[in-house]
């Protein structure tokens, strides 16, 4: 069964809603092992972040991806200010449409550079050009993946960031210009939760 991607975004949410993403992948793949689904960051966890990349493969995938696709709450004390009165935060999961089926995104369209990769990650890095910078011709977009030990897999991951991107920015119908890549959930459906996790160990509720 081929692989499914799926992306956890905060959206255009407070910091509080970053912290969420980063220990929802963390709960998600803890699921995913109990389910017997193998499932892994596409890239490093490196704390709070704006929306993390998770691979999932597996006779169970699909479901356990349907399942945790839309807006997830989480209820806890906000851990970055306690005194804070807000006790509910929204992320948003979907589910990345493989390039291929994304309407007008053309590989010929893509333009590749490979670069040398930085920061921690390994022997490879600074020793080797691993690192992909894929740009889409028509419209300037453009994202890196450096954190694979081969071009080869840096190259499939920047191609399908760059589809995520485009679907975005296609879906939006170019009126907002150029976005971040990882604004697409900047809308999350409140109180329409397709589940709810609690408290710092993120127990489902």
């Amino acid at each position: 069964m081929s692989e499914i991607i799926l992306h956890l975004s905060a959206g255009q949410g407070p910091a509080e809603c970053e912290w969420v993403v980063a220990h929802l992948a963390a709960a998600f793949c803890r699921e995913a092992a109990m389910a017997g689904v193998a499932c892994a960051p596409v890239e490093p966890l490196s704390g709070p972040c704006p929306s993390i990349l998770l691979r999932l493969s597996g006779a169970g995938s699909d479901g356990f991806a349907t399942a945790r696709t839309g807006t997830i709450r989480w209820i806890g004390t906000s851990p970055l200010r306690p005194t804070h009165k807000r006790k509910n935060w929204f992320v948003g999961v979907a589910r990345v449409p493989e390039p291929e089926d994304v309407p007008d995104f053309r590989e010929t369209d893509i333009i590749y550079q490979t670069l040398r990769a930085s920061g921690p990650g390994g022997q490879h890095v600074n020793t080797t050009d691993s690192a992909v910078r894929a740009t889409h011709g028509p419209t300037g977009l453009a994202t890196v993946s450096q954190e694979q030990r081969s071009q080869f897999a840096n190259r499939k991951i920047a191609r399908l960031k760059l589809a995520m991107l485009f679907e975005a920015l296609r879906r939006e119908g170019m009126a907002g210009g150029k976005r971040a890549l990882w604004q697409q959930n900047r809308e999350l459906e409140r109180g329409n939760a397709v589940r709810v996790y609690e408290g710092v160990a993120f127990a489902p509720r």
